[in-house]
């Protein structure tokens, strides 16, 4: 990466989980009668197939480098009051439906789900299962932490149809883990993924993140080492996101930090790596075996990205349960409270937890549907309709300096990320991220550096 580029581009900005981005919501003009009319809508024109999100925030400790909602204890029994309100909230919208759900997809984040016994992980799917039919093209995946994912939770969880486990490594260096709070040695690391195959699962992921503190070129390649040894079928290799102002745990380290030309220099390395060693890069800091379906979806063309991150599943209605989680009907979002106590309260008041959302425009859904063109397939094209018929706002002056750069090859109505780009993909789909750059001259919410 070129030093002139990164000094350029290496500015704050979303990571495009969704559009609108959730700090450009406009929440006044959402209501949760609304989200409700949505969610219906979206139940019979998708088929009634429903994907599960269940954010399930406990730790037992606090990992300092970590940007999720979290909830610290070593009081396990939280877990069961917990799964009774999730599944209190389930059945509220099942209630909704005008008739059985079809589950496509259940997504277990957190948090650390595996703080959950693998019994009251049965409990708990069983419970949502016991609502809805389960689709025969399903996929069920879960974070796990190595170390605390037993046997009995993959050999339970494997029972109830999940194949997908996915591990938050981050980094095998001691020392750097040391400054993160997360000690996981390199041997549980190895037993658990072992362990994982062997009960039947068909995808293991690991989690990386380069520009954590401590971080050296040499560490980054010994952990890149010890990562291909264990071959995990799909890889994230994630930028480090410092919000030290949304969590203050990481100012505890921030004199460790890599400087942005450091950061770059291990990703490029991290990459290189990656692709010397078989692996795929699918897009925004994924990587897949050929042999992954993930890869095979990104091949055809139909990967997908929504609040879980990249899917091979295509379901237009997202159910977010659990403190925090977001939901998705295509045409609106609404996020849960963040607070668990706030949880607990709505649900024993009959309440959906609902504490924000967003209705989609047609500008919205037009750009949404870009942003995803972008980040899934590398290319975005729109037409003179989109443009001038239903107001499509796209920065050209913008898309003119990316093509100065070579990041992208511009045409008249359409775009191509250049291999140069890739590392940029947020930086080009901020020039159709209208809300943001309409803002400009406001106070814009602070979002970790794009590299």
């Amino acid at each position: 990466m070129e030093s002139n580029l990164i000094r350029k581009y290496n500015i704050p900005g979303p990571r495009y989980t969704s559009y609108p981005t959730v700090p450009f919501w406009d929440s006044e003009s959402f209501s949760i009668e609304g989200w409700k009319d949505a969610i219906n809508h979206t139940f019979w024109t998708s088929g009634k197939e429903v994907s599960i999100y269940i954010h399930l925030p406990f730790c037992e400790s606090l990992c300092t480098y970590c940007g999720c909602n979290t909830r610290i204890t070593k009081n396990h029994e939280v877990e069961i009051k917990y799964i009774n309100a999730v599944l209190k909230e389930w059945a509220m919208y099942v209630a909704s439906f005008p008739s059985k759900p079809v589950i496509k997809e259940i997504h277990l984040g957190g948090g650390t789900p595996t703080f959950f016994s693998p019994t009251h992980l049965e409990q708990l799917i069983l419970g949502i299962l016991s609502f809805g039919n389960v689709s025969m093209d399903h996929e069920f995946a879960f974070e796990g932490h190595p170390n605390n994912t037993t046997q009995e939770h993959l050999e339970t969880l494997y029972r109830l149809g999940f194949r997908r486990v996915s591990f938050g490594i981050q980094d095998f260096d001691p020392y750097v883990q040391k400054l993160i709070n997360r000690v996981q040695p390199y041997h549980k690391v190895k037993e658990v993924t072992e362990t994982a195959r062997e009960v039947g699962f068909t995808s293991v992921n690991y989690d990386l993140i380069y520009g954590l503190p401590g971080q050296t070129l040499e560490t980054v390649r010994r952990t890149i080492e010890q990562t291909l040894n264990l071959r995990p079928d799909r890889i994230a290799f994630y930028s480090y996101a410092h919000i030290p102002h949304l969590k203050p745990a990481q100012k505890s380290f921030e004199e460790h930090l890599p400087d942005s030309s450091e950061k770059c220099s291990f990703y490029e390395l991290g990459k290189a790596m990656l692709t010397e060693g078989g692996y795929k890069d699918i897009g925004m800091d994924h990587f897949s075996l050929s042999d992954d379906a993930l890869f095979k979806a990104y091949e055809q063309g139909n990967l997908h990205r929504n609040f879980m991150g990249y899917s091979l599943q295509h379901t237009e209605l997202v159910i977010g349960l659990g403190v925090s989680a977001i939901g998705d009907s295509w045409a609106s979002f609404a996020q849960n409270v963040k607070n668990v106590e706030a949880y607990y309260e709505k649900i024993e008041e009959g309440q959906l937890p609902i504490l924000k959302g967003h209705h989609l425009t047609t500008e919205d859904l037009i750009v949404r549907s870009k942003i995803l063109d972008l980040i899934c397939r590398y290319q975005a094209s729109w037409t003179e309709e989109e443009l001038h018929g239903f107001g499509l706002n796209i920065n050209f002056e913008m898309l003119d300096n990316l093509k100065e750069d070579e990041l992208i090859e511009l045409k008249d109505f359409g775009i191509e990320v250049t291999d140069k780009g890739r590392p940029f993909i947020r930086n080009i789909c901020m020039p159709f991220d209208v809300r943001m750059w309409k803002a400009k001259d406001k106070k814009l919410p602070t979002f970790s550096k794009t590299i």
